[in-house]
């Protein structure tokens, strides 16, 4: 069978090809994780209870994460935020062990800090746990060096 050049093809409207495809119309996608931060747990007091809880004589500590655009206005890449973010030496007291600061010829003169403060302590100090949304520092009570007002100063 051959086909002359000069007839046309009648495309029925059932056949017709759509314009796109749209495979996510029906699906229902699940939330982002929510991001562990000084902030989002300083406004959640429920992000605080899904938190580990830290025992004995430790505290556990949110490193301060620097902020991804500068004052100039300058992007940061993320591969420069997250190293900051890993090597900082400054974090958020989220909460206190049940034998932290208890000791009282270690600590003569009371608790050296308390929960929602920031603090400074060594680089390599305490664990790192990494969770969903973020990293955790674990530190004993005698790790923290100082407290400080704003992390950014």
């Amino acid at each position: 069978m051959t086909v002359d050049a000069t007839q046309t093809v009648e495309e029925s409207p059932s056949k017709a090809l759509p314009d796109r495809v749209n495979i996510f119309e029906n699906r229902e996608f699940p939330d982002p994780p929510i991001e562990v931060t000084p902030e989002t747990v300083h406004n959640d007091e429920l992000l605080i209870q899904k938190l580990p809880l830290p025992t004995g004589y430790r505290i556990l500590i949110l490193p301060f994460s620097q902020k991804t655009v500068t004052k100039g206005g300058i992007h940061l890449a993320e591969s420069y935020v997250e190293k900051e973010r890993l090597s900082t030496n400054v974090g958020f007291v989220v909460s206190l062990g049940p034998d932290a600061y208890k000791d009282a010829i270690k600590f003569p003169n009371g608790a050296w800090c308390k929960a929602r403060d920031w603090v400074i302590f060594g680089r390599y100090a305490g664990a790192r746990i990494k969770i969903d949304g973020g990293d955790l520092r674990l530190l004993n009570d005698d790790e923290v060096l100082a407290v400080v007002g704003n992390p950014e100063d």
